[in-house]
This record gives structure tokens, C-alpha cells and sequence, in this order.
């Protein structure tokens, strides 16, 4: 009885799954190595009038490292009375930063990640004047 159990004790539990042996791939699949892809991922931009503020901008626009530093137009949203863009393909696991512009002048992003001091005339041209001195906005971009 003793000889039994000890054979049950030093068993494995049975796999569960696929095949034990790789399947063969086909010619027609292309291999990929995901060691070469970087991860990105997608946001939404959204900016609404603050409180007591009536008069619209003629423009917003976001701009930052993951656009390369090239304006991008929000489009306005009637229905939720805001401005909105997704902006694709976000590199991943590192800190971007950018600035979102009102008739092309640097505004308050309430969303933002938190500030940064700008690196290189690209930020610098943007950035927002603050007691610490200029600052432009960061993004936390953290992907699975």
C-alpha cells in the first residue's frame, strides 16, 4: 500500500494542451521575430473649454515625440462639447513628451502624466512657462 503511494506522490500532474511535438509551419506563413518589434499602443487626446471659458479656439492641435514633433488636429465633438484625436502607434515602455496647442500657443493638458523639463529647440519652442521654468508634458507609455 506504502509502494502505491509513494508512486502517486512523485508523479507530474499530465500536461494539458496542444501537441508535445512543435507543428510543422507552412511555407504560404511567414515567420516573425517578435524580438525585433517594439510594442505600441493607442490614446486618445481629448480637450474640453474650461469652466466659465465661452469663447472656442479657431484650432487644437497636439504635437509631441510620438508624432515627431508635427501638429496634429483635434477634431471638435459637438455631442460631447470637446475636441478629440487617437493618435496610432505609440512606441512603448519609455516617456514621451508633447504639448497641446491652442491657436497654435502651448495650453494646460489636465490629463497629462506629469511635466518635464524640454530637451532640444523642438520642446523648448513649445514648452510652457512655469515658476521652475519651461516645461513640456509627459506621457507614460507602458504596453503588456
Amino acid at each position: 500500500m506504502f509502494q502505491r503511494l509513494s508512486s502517486f506522490i512523485g508523479r507530474k500532474p499530465p500536461q494539458k494542451g496542444g501537441p508535445k511535438l512543435p507543428e510543422p509551419t507552412s511555407s504560404f506563413a511567414p515567420q516573425r521575430d517578435n524580438r525585433d518589434r517594439k510594442q505600441t499602443f493607442s490614446k486618445i487626446f481629448r480637450w474640453r473649454l474650461p469652466a466659465g471659458c465661452t469663447e472656442e479656439p479657431a484650432s487644437v492641435e497636439i504635437i509631441g515625440s510620438f508624432t515627431n514633433w508635427k501638429r496634429v488636429q483635434l477634431a471638435r465633438d459637438g455631442k460631447q462639447d470637446s475636441w478629440h484625436a487617437m493618435i496610432h502607434h505609440i512606441e512603448g515602455n519609455r516617456t514621451h513628451h508633447y504639448m497641446l496647442l491652442l491657436d497654435g500657443k502651448p495650453a494646460h493638458d489636465k490629463t497629462s502624466d506629469g511635466l518635464a523639463v524640454p530637451h532640444g529647440d523642438q520642446e523648448e519652442e513649445y514648452a510652457l512657462t512655469t515658476d521652475k521654468g519651461p516645461r513640456v508634458f509627459m506621457l507614460f507609455g507602458q504596453t503588456k
